[in-house]
This record gives structure tokens, C-alpha cells and sequence, in this order.
């Protein structure tokens, strides 16, 4: 969906219109909010966890809001890539590393990886989300896409490549080739004594790989609207998408449905999106009128 006749501006004119003021108050962080968004959101997933865990009554309902949210929280990895969701930078550090474990996504290889795509985005040529080629095209590749099966591999040969073959990619900056070398290797400790843990108990196979496999369509579902279908141009507010959504996946997405305002301006925290979006909205180029109605739009195109 496109907007109507108003002015269309790119997101530099855009971003220049809005005052000094604004921009600062826009850009700001805070520890209360984004501590308060965390705590929220992993109050529920460890209610979930515990029910599923303790094979509570109807435990197996449990598995599917488990696994999305084991899987959205690479929305709050992704944040933390930028250090935007709390004001302190090492509260930004510490939470991206721990949601390393259950998404098997290294967080320095990860930061990198992003802000390559924030520079390059949607450039087939330069963008590492398009390395092995373009969004799915065929339905095959969109049903495949959607299983989440080529992200597990991805990432595991991701992590086992940092940590023992050649970090060779050009957007990994040399002076961090050993810090990821040495978190791909904690990784795999981790992972080799979780498989250990099996031996005695299966509960990390119910309360995580199970669930996890089981969500992780549902976040694939949900990125593919960030950048599918819109064009490769220098125009952050036409090559993302925003997609109007409700407040579940808001909440879940740590308010990342606003993604051309995103790229527009990376350095407003989530908590501060809706109100760049009040400012930008008439500029959007790529919007969709939820994700249901950007998946009917992607299917006909194939």
C-alpha cells in the first residue's frame, strides 16, 4: 500500500525537518524502560516455560507461545545491536549476549552482520541478508524459507566456522576476529554440555528445541515483511516495510513492525518508534496493512 497524494519525502529530508528538540528527545534511552519491557516479556516466557516443564495440564498448548517467544527474542537481540533498548551500554551487551544460547546467533557476529545490512540495505550485491541470494521467489523457497529449517543450519555452520575456520567476510571487522572466535567456541561448550544434560533429563527438549523449532516460522513469517517486496533504493522509508500490527506483536517485536522508521533513524529506541512514526507516516513508501496481508501480496508475486 502506497500513500495518497501528500508530499513524499526520502528519510533525509524527512529526518531534517524534524527540530533539534525533538530529535534529542527521540534518541533517548532509558534502563527503566527497556528493564521493564524485559521483565514482562520474560515473566511470560518463564510461565510458559514452567507449564511446559512441569507438564502441567494441557502442557503441550503451551509449546507454540513458548516458541514464539524463544524465537522473537532476536527482536531484542536486534536492538541490542544497536544499543538502543537501555541506556546503559553494558545492559545492552550483557542481554544480547544471553539471548546468544537459545537462538544460536553469536551477538558480536551478529552486530556486525546487522550493520552491514543497515548500510547496505536491500542492495543485492552488498547486503549480507542477500549472500545467498534473493527472498524467495519460487513457493518452494517461500514454504522452505518459512520452516526456519536454513536458519538452524546457517547458524550452526555460522558458529562452527567462527570458531575454527576462516572469518573471512568482509563486513566481520578484522579486530573482532578473535572476540568471535572465542564466543563461537563458549557457544559450543555450552551447547555440548546441554546435550550432555539430556542424558539424565529430556526437559530442555520440551522446553526448548521443541518449542523453538515450532516458533521460529512465525518469527521468519514476521522478517520477511521487513524488506520483501520493496525496491532496492537508497530510501530507508521504501526499501523497509512497516506493517501496521496490534500490540501483541509489538510487544513481542519490541515495537519492530515500525521498521522503515527503524532504518530511518536506528539510534531512537524502541519505546520512542511510535512516536517517530506519528512524524514519518505520510512519507512511507512500503507499508503493509498487517502481516496477513503482506503474506497474500507475497504468495500472488511468486
Amino acid at each position: 500500500m502506497n500513500v495518497g497524494d501528500a508530499e513524499i519525502l526520502d528519510h533525509k529530508e524527512a529526518l531534517s525537518r524534524l527540530s533539534p528538540e525533538l530529535r534529542a528527545t527521540l534518541q533517548t534511552r532509558s534502563d527503566v524502560a527497556g528493564l521493564r519491557h524485559l521483565s514482562c516479556y520474560l515473566l511470560v516466557l518463564i510461565a510458559f516455560a514452567l507449564w511446559v516443564g512441569l507438564k502441567l495440564p494441557l502442557w503441550p498448548v503451551a509449546l507454540l507461545p513458548l516458541g514464539i517467544l524463544w524465537s522473537f527474542l532476536f527482536t531484542l537481540s536486534h536492538e541490542c545491536t544497536h544499543d538502543t533498548p537501555f541506556a546503559s551500554r553494558w545492559i545492552n551487551r550483557v542481554v544480547g549476549s544471553a539471548c546468544a544460547l537459545p537462538l544460536l546467533l553469536p551477538f558480536n557476529w551478529f552486530r556486525a552482520f546487522h550493520m552491514a545490512h543497515h548500510k547496505f540495505t536491500n542492495d543485492p550485491a552488498k547486503d549480507p541478508e542477500l549472500n545467498h541470494g534473493p527472498r524467495p521467489e519460487t513457493l518452494w523457497a517461500y514454504m522452505k524459507y518459512l520452516s526456519g529449517l536454513s536458519y538452524w543450519a546457517g547458524m550452526a555452520k555460522t558458529i562452527w566456522k567462527n570458531a575454527f575456520g576462516d572469518i573471512d567476510a568482509p563486513y566481520l571487522p578484522r579486530r573482532q576476529h578473535k572476540r568471535m572466535r572465542l564466543e563461537a567456541r563458549i557457544l559450543l561448550l555450552a551447547y555440548a554440555g546441554l546435550l550432555c544434560s539430556l542424558i539424565w533429563s529430556p526437559v530442555l527438549v520440551w522446553v526448548w528445541v521443541v518449542p523453538s523449532l515450532i516458533g521460529q516460522p512465525f518469527l521468519r513469517a514476521y522478517l520477511l515483511a521487513e524488506h520483501g517486496l520493496c525496491p532496492p533504493v537508497a530510501n530507508m522509508l521504501e526499501n523497509s516495510r512497516t506493517t501496521f500490527s496490534n500490540r501483541l506483536v509489538r510487544f513481542l517485536a519490541w515495537n519492530m513492525p515500525f521498521h522503515a522508521e527503524h532504518h530511518a533513524f536506528p539510534n531512537v529506541p524502541f519505546h520512542q518508534l511510535p512516536a517517530l512514526h506519528a512524524e514519518l507516516k505520510p512519507h512511507l513508501k512500503s507499508t503493509s496493512d498487517g502481516y496477513t496481508a503482506f503474506h497474500k501480496d507475497y504468495r500472488r508475486q511468486l
